[in-house]
């Protein structure tokens, strides 16, 4: 059929609108001098003003088929929250996004929407895709600053009760969906901060902690009970729950078991994992020294071994504790699984890179103190397993870097403890809880588990979709249908964007 002369006018605006968007340039976000910020633990990105944040969203296409959603775990409606930015609308803004992510303060500092929602914005095609999750930050930052945020509506009590064990980002996520569904809902967290990792893993300077704390906050006001200080399968077993208060239990007890080199030396004083570090530089607060004079960890030299965004953390955090700080990693940079970004802050704060480098051994004094690492050069040989080229000894190429401290940050294994108490829920030979895929149910009728503690270590908001599955199919297994549809909940009305 042949397009009235009205349609064409309005096509032919849409395409002038559309290439208009297309030339406005991304817009960068303020970052503290890295000068400055080496010597403290005050968050790097400044965050975008009003100004900037309108116009950075006014580039949005809104796409009709908009395949960043698709590339959101929790799928949240990006290109409603967007316009709703670009009109001035930031509290709407927040409440659009509150409708899929629990967590928007958070995601929007630490997630990767570079590989993920931002992956797929069409203006990233040719050109710079839409800043997602800088415009996610600022929503959720204006609306904390300046209040206004209605609470979200909580459907009436069902009478059932949940437990959900961990804290992390899996466990209050199911929590707040759980709760604003009518469930009274019990966290157990093992540390005596509510978080998991983003309190105890991930550095001031990259996710303040007043900012999770808020995000606590918010559960709290849905009536979720916090026990902290409970260490699931030493105070009490998940059957025990079961069988005597609760109607349904979450396992969200992350990755928290840190993977070790296996070289001479390991067992020397001064060599920590990364979880171990940042545990306990988070929880004893040196991030605010000499306020909170706490640290046990004063480095001089150290080297974090290690390329994804947790080795960076702790080679950052390790500079700001007044130390030279070194990575040591066996790959390439191109290599390297850390966010690019995360890489780029590092190295203009002065840390130091040894690429193409592997460790060998960790050199002690007699009182078994590290003196330093020996390491080997490697070069990169054919893809392996991970489709990244194998690293291949240099024969002849040992050399010795001085260090004090040595920081392990290869990788973590799932949280044995509740599997280990509990023998009916099935794991993988990683050590895994085996679920259904689409429900999220363990072997163990009535047991339930989301996050790292079924895929591995992986992504914040990677644990949060999965929480969000299992909420649904808590609610369904313990009523038999579909949640309700509630304000600031993830039904499917939210998911859609109506």
């Amino acid at each position: 059929m042949a397009k009235t002369t009205e349609e064409k006018t309005r096509a032919s605006g849409d395409a002038q609108a559309r290439s208009k968007k297309r030339k406005i340039p991304r817009q960068p976000m303020p970052e503290q001098d890295p000068r400055r910020r080496r010597h403290n633990f005050e968050e790097v990105p400044r965050g975008y003003s009003e100004e900037t944040a309108m116009l950075e969203a006014s580039r949005c296409l809104q796409c009709k088929k908009a395949g960043c959603i698709q590339g959101c775990p929790v799928n949240i409606h990006i290109p409603g929250f967007i316009e709703l930015i670009a009109q001035g609308r930031f509290v709407e803004a927040l409440v659009k996004l509150k409708e899929q992510n629990a967590l928007p303060a958070v995601c929007g500092r630490v997630c990767p929407q570079e590989s993920q929602c931002e992956a797929l914005c069409i203006l990233g095609k040719k050109g710079d895709p839409v800043a997602i999750g800088r415009l996610e930050r600022f929503a959720a930052d204006y609306a904390r600053k300046h209040g206004g945020v209605p609470d979200p509506e909580k459907a009436p009590s069902t009478g059932k009760k949940v437990a959900v064990i961990g804290a992390g980002p899996a466990g209050i996520t199911v929590a707040g969906e759980l709760a604003r569904w009518g469930h009274d809902v019990v966290i157990f967290e093992a540390l005596h901060l509510t978080g998991g990792v983003l309190m105890y893993g991930i550095p001031q300077f990259r996710l303040p902690k007043e900012i999770v704390q808020h995000e606590i906050n918010s559960l709290q006001k849905l009536g979720v009970e916090i026990r902290t200080d409970h260490i699931i399968g030493k105070t009490q077993t998940v059957d025990q729950l079961l069988e005597e208060e609760f109607d349904a239990v979450f396992v969200g007890t992350g990755a928290g078991l840190p993977v070790f080199l296996g070289i001479p030396g390991e067992n020397a004083i001064g060599v920590f994992s990364a979880n171990e570090f940042l545990t306990r530089v988070n929880l004893m607060k040196a991030y605010d020294f000499p306020r909170y004079a706490t640290s046990p960890i004063r480095p001089r030299q150290a080297i974090t071994v290690g390329g994804g965004n947790v080795a960076m953390d702790a080679a950052r955090t390790s500079l700001r504790l007044g130390a030279r700080s070194t990575i040591v990693y066996r790959r390439s940079r191109s290599e390297m699984p850390a966010r690019a970004e995360e890489i780029h802050h590092a190295e203009e704060e002065g840390v130091e890179f040894h690429l193409l480098t592997n460790p060998v051994r960790i050199l002690t004094d007699e009182r078994n103190r590290v003196t330093g690492m020996e390491c080997l050069k490697m070069e990169l040989g054919q893809p392996d397993d991970s489709g990244r080229r194998r690293p291949v000894p240099v024969e002849g190429s040992n050399f010795i870097i001085p260090a004090d401290t040595v920081i392990i940050s290869i990788g973590n294994q799932p949280n044995p403890l509740v599997p280990q108490t509990s023998p009916e829920i099935e794991v993988t030979r990683k050590g895994t809880i085996i679920t259904d895929p689409e429900s999220m149910m363990s072997s163990r009728p009535g047991i339930f588990a989301g996050g790292d503690i079924v895929s591995g270590a992986a992504t914040v908001i990677s644990a949060m979709g999965q929480g969000k599955k299992a909420a649904k199919a808590i609610h369904k297994y313990l009523m038999g249908e579909d949640p309700p549809e509630v304000s600031g909940s993830s039904g499917e009305k939210g998911s859609q964007g109506n």
